[in-house]
């Protein structure tokens, strides 16, 4: 069976990939303008394009406007730890990150009303944590917790990051259950704005709703991970049965 033609959109976007790992285009620099790649592949710009888009969806080339169309450097990895262990408040590593907390008071409209078992109207703390690799964005958490759990005094914008985690810890009850919901879309306008991303580059979406012992949702985080930078790993404790151990 004869294998596929690639389209010439696909064929620029593989050459322009080779000529990035075998490093002929190294990070930072700048690829030619679209008006000379054009008429090196003998496209039509619109063409072109398309495969510079492929690669900034990839996460190898990010586009500046004004300024052309640059090879990015490699992003430091972060993984999101789901399964069992995520009874611990560090749902996502950003030790190697430098993390900024915006907290505030919000009211349970919608789908944080339903997440958090609510009645619509009902007052929350959310901290709003950005995390950035150098000047980069690199990841966004929203964290939702009801406010005689966490009053936003109580979680000064002036903490860092790794002692709003602790504080947090501090004022809830211990925890029972973390339900999760993954999934994989393209970035909201107001979240590749706020990560510098190319709407066209996926995201890991994560949903994360914490209960205490009494069955009280105490927490809900809505995080946001690029896919160029973002894996998950989950682990799961297995408890032999019983029964068959004695068999």
């Amino acid at each position: 069976m004869i294998p596929p033609v690639p389209s010439r959109r696909d064929a620029i976007a593989d050459d322009l990939r080779d000529r990035i790992a075998t490093g002929r285009l190294k990070p930072g620099d700048c690829l030619p303008s679209e008006a000379h790649l054009a008429a090196q592949y003998m496209v039509s710009t619109p063409t072109l394009r398309n495969a510079l888009a492929v690669l900034q969806a990839e996460g190898l080339v990010e586009k500046v406007h004004g300024k052309g169309n640059f090879v990015r450097h490699p992003l430091r990895r972060i993984t999101y730890m789901g399964g069992d262990r995520t009874l611990n408040t560090h749902i996502v590593d950003l030790a190697p990150l430098s993390v900024t907390v915006h907290t505030t008071r919000v009211r349970a409209r919608g789908h944080l009303a339903a997440l958090l078992k609510m009645p619509t109207g009902s007052p929350l703390t959310e901290l709003l944590c950005l995390g950035y690799e150098g000047e980069r964005p690199h990841s966004l958490a929203r964290i939702y917790v009801p406010c005689d759990l966490a009053p936003a005094a109580a979680l000064r914008e002036s903490l860092p990051y790794e002692a709003v985690v602790t504080r947090l810890m501090e004022l809830r009850p211990p925890l029972a259950e973390v339900r999760e919901e993954i999934s994989v879309r393209l970035p909201t306008p107001e979240e590749a704005s706020t990560l510098r991303i190319s709407s066209a580059l996926a995201v890991l979406a994560i949903t994360r709703q914490t209960a205490d012992t009494a069955g009280r949702v105490v927490e809900a985080a809505l995080l946001v991970l690029p896919g160029d930078r973002a894996d998950a790993l989950f682990a799961t404790h297995y408890v032999p049965d019983e029964r068959s151990a004695k068999g």
